[in-house]
């Protein structure tokens, strides 16, 4: 009661809280978050989880910085998919229609379902090896006379 009242009254004291010690860094940086590749699969599974979403936990594949999101421990057989080196891994991903099985140095898997490339697109980890294919837009007549009317 008597500190609310010298608020009240503005006679509260204002002591500043000195720098020495603190220990306050700031947000995570993204050159602290990449992946040590010499880890039980556990281990993987929360330092990605731990780095989603900001900084986000990265590796380097073919040269360029991806970013892993949206991971689980995979407890199954290991999964039919198409290899994918990884720098520093022990043993290629897979890429499986359900997503990116990385493995652990205990041989246990991790699912990650998203991955963000540098410039900043994000893909289903399934999409990899058909993240550059595009298609295009084929109109049927109907289509092509809208489109017009439109023009």
């Amino acid at each position: 009661v008597e500190a609310v009242h010298l608020i009240a009254d503005g006679k509260a004291p204002r002591i500043p809280q000195p720098k020495e010690g603190a220990t306050y860094e700031g947000i995570q940086k993204k050159e602290n978050a990449e992946i040590s590749w010499d880890q039980p699969a556990a281990a993987l599974h929360n330092w990605i989880r731990g780095h989603d979403k900001v900084p986000g936990a990265w590796t380097t594949i073919n040269g360029q910085m991806v970013t892993f999101y949206g991971s689980s421990l995979l407890d199954a057989s290991v999964p039919a998919g198409q290899e994918l080196t990884i720098k520093g891994a022990s043993r290629p991903g897979l890429v499986t229609k359900n997503g990116l099985v990385i493995f652990g140095n205990d041989g246990k898997m991790v699912l990650v379902r998203n991955l963000q490339f540098e410039d900043g697109k994000m893909i289903p980890a399934s999409k990899y090896f058909s993240a550059d294919e595009t298609t295009a837009l084929e109109l049927t007549e109907e289509e092509k006379k809208i489109a017009e009317d439109i023009r």
